[in-house]
């Protein structure tokens, strides 16, 4: 089903400008965005995914990855097909490149933003995450599902490349309560070369929706011989702490997918290497992700280093929450970033 992609503008030449990302897509009659499922058909500007999810699940919201956003809680998680990166690395090709790879074919099941809304409640999320692809590409979608979300009493995330453009964090900053933010790495090249994007945007990105108050978490892939240097886990590490030190880095482990199926796991000694660096950097949240490391997937008090959540098993499997009025240290009484309640 289609519906008007309002986040646009008609040009002067006739051209339709697509305002959602920072692909900055100017189109033509009959043309595609980069993401795929943006089309101008008869001189408007159409997104063919809206109401049509092509994923849907109930996870624990650790899973997104959200550490310091309401812990234990379950989130209502859907995507649609599209996509405004390429990246050869992407876990969830099978939606996220579809329609670049079929023609423009849209595939996915009906969910309208009230179904959503519903189904959220009857399975007792507290949240909805737009994720499993890039949510911006179906920003209208989003839109109007959060509007109704935020009206029944849910909070709503975006799991995301980060490359919003400042209106449409703008328009749906009153709805969006969390974003996880993918730092792909900190070079220009691997961005422009293994993402089909930039660096520069994603980090106006992050440091704009900061300032907008959204609930920021960061997430690197350390893809082995790409972006795995030293240099380059410090420059993430260091462009994080001087934003905001309290700002949780998840540092994940790749595991061969789509087109980088020859490319070996990350070594568990890339992410404790990066988990240091980290907190030499300044960073008071770091957590490793895609392997069993119980001591860094916890949470500790950045005052009196006392565990606080500790978290074991399958992501979102064993979580004990220790923290008192809903954000403060136990221990020591310092207050502990996040969304809590």
């Amino acid at each position: 089903m289609s519906s008007p992609a309002w986040l646009s503008k008609k040009l002067d030449d006739g051209r339709i400008a697509c305002e959602a990302c920072n692909q900055h897509c100017t189109l033509t009659e009959g043309e595609y965005g980069i993401c795929g499922i943006r089309q101008v058909i008869n001189g408007e500007l159409l997104l063919l995914t809206y109401g049509i999810a092509a994923a849907v699940n109930v996870d624990p919201i650790e899973k997104k990855p959200m550490f310091h956003f309401l812990p234990k809680s379950k989130v209502f998680s859907f995507g649609t097909v599209g996509c405004n990166f390429s990246c050869q690395f992407c876990q969830n090709a099978d939606i996220s490149q579809y329609p670049k790879e079929h023609h423009h074919e849209i595939i996915g099941s009906k969910l309208s933003p009230r179904r959503a809304v519903e189904l959220a409640l009857e399975y007792e999320c507290s949240s909805i995450a737009y994720t499993y692809n890039e949510p911006v590409v179906f920003f209208e979608y989003t839109y109007d599902t959060a509007k109704l979300a935020h009206e029944a009493g849910l909070k709503n995330i975006y799991v995301t490349s980060g490359y919003e453009t400042h209106k449409a964090i703008d328009t749906i900053a009153p709805f969006l309560d969390g974003m996880n933010i993918d730092i792909k790495g900190y070079s220009q090249s691997f961005y422009k070369d293994i993402c089909g994007a930039s660096l520069k945007p994603v980090l106006d990105t992050i440091e704009y929706a900061h300032k907008k108050g959204i609930w920021i978490e960061t997430t690197t892939l350390l893809i082995p011989g790409y972006n795995d240097s030293d240099e380059e886990i410090r420059s993430i590490a260091r462009f994080q702490a001087n934003l905001d030190p309290y700002m949780p880095w998840h540092i994940s482990a790749f595991h061969p997918m789509y087109k980088m199926v020859n490319i070996p796991r990350t070594p568990p000694e890339t992410l404790r290497r990066a988990y240091e660096i980290g907190k030499e950097e300044g960073l008071k949240y770091l957590y490793v992700g895609n392997i069993d490391d119980n001591a860094r997937e916890s949470t500790y008090c950045p005052s009196c280093t006392k565990l606080l959540i500790n978290r074991h098993g399958n992501i979102g499997q064993y979580v004990t929450n220790d923290l008192v009025n809903l954000n403060s240290c136990p221990y020591c009484g310092t207050v502990i970033a996040g969304v809590w309640k």
